[in-house]
């Protein structure tokens, strides 16, 4: 592009239709109130509602609206990670389209990036507008997620947040890890990561897309993504060290069963036989659990410098 772009606003929507139309206009609006070049990069999802349509219309409208869309739904994931691909500003900011996240936010966000040398700004709705159903268990996944991390944020699952551009370009985002975006920027070594109190607003259309099932697989995730930020381009590390331990306690275990049973043999004292012993069968399952390990350590090694791309979506069309 000829000129640089300030910023770059990633919106994946599932079933949208209804909103989109008034958030470009929200954004344009803001935008060219504080001077700003912009795009807005909308991930459909597959949707099955006319949220494609709407997307070709706004493109007819705005110059600045770009579109790709998703031959099925793979999750807000997979849409963030294509939207960073594409995107070409200095500054990224990615918002939900249910117009619960505010564009009003932009210009501070584009602030706290560029003139206060944040990588990293994430939103904190401390006011909500959700049923208390869905506010509680957020709390204490953010606690959770807070002491796993390390990242003093309120909240982790903020749709709108904003990325100097190095730092989208530098991470995967993968499976259900849009949750823990801060943490895979940290574990890259963007470390200037900041928080903001934002705007909460009711949704005006629609319905919500996540269930209580996000809960369980944030939980999940979490663990994944802990995990992966320690061992996840060294499994062998893990595996290897855990099964080495296994390996070590069940092969000095079973030398020391059979020692004891040879010296009382010798010294003519009372003694049962070796198989007759529970603790024997247990010192072998040691060392079959230890060798097992070992063996995973190993092939994840071996996955891990020969797998391709993981993040292979097929895109339906782009515009």
């Amino acid at each position: 592009m000829e000129q640089s772009l300030n910023i770059s606003v990633v919106v994946p929507l599932y079933n949208e239709e209804e909103s989109l139309g008034e958030l470009v206009a929200w954004i344009d609006r803001v935008a060219k109130a504080n001077a700003l070049t912009y795009e807005v990069i909308m991930i459909d999802d597959g949707s099955s509602d006319g949220s494609w349509a709407e997307v070709e219309r706004l493109k007819g409208e705005y110059s600045a609206v770009r579109g790709v869309r998703f031959a099925r739904n793979y999750g807000k994931s997979a849409a963030l990670y294509c939207g960073f691909a594409e995107a070409e500003g200095e500054v990224v900011i990615t918002m939900d389209a249910d117009l619960q996240d505010s564009p009003d936010e932009i210009p501070a966000l584009y602030r706290m990036i560029m003139q206060e040398g944040y990588d990293l700004v994430s939103g904190w709705k401390k006011k909500r507008y959700d049923p208390a159903g869905k506010r509680l268990p957020s709390k204490f996944f953010n606690w959770t997620a807070r002491a796993v991390s390390g990242i003093k944020l309120h909240d982790f699952n903020c749709g709108l947040k904003a990325y100097r551009r190095r730092v989208v370009k530098s991470i995967e985002v993968y499976g259900e890890m849009h949750r823990y975006i801060p943490i895979l920027a940290k574990h890259a070594g963007f470390k200037r990561i900041g928080e903001k109190v934002v705007q909460h607003q009711e949704r005006k259309y629609g319905v919500s897309k996540f269930g209580m099932e996000r809960m369980v697989k944030g939980y999940l995730d979490l663990i994944t993504v802990s995990f992966m930020s320690h061992f996840g381009r060294s499994p062998m590390y893990f595996f290897g060290s855990l099964g080495t331990i296994m390996f070590l306690l069940g092969g000095g275990t079973t030398v020391w069963v059979i020692a004891d049973k040879l010296y009382k043999q010798m010294n003519g004292l009372p003694l049962r036989a070796v198989t007759d012993q529970p603790l024997f069968f247990v010192a072998i399952l040691a060392i079959i659990l230890g060798v097992q390990l070992f063996l995973a350590g190993f092939l994840g090694e071996l996955i891990n410098r020969n797998s391709s791309d993981r993040n292979s979506y097929l895109i339906d069309k782009k515009i």
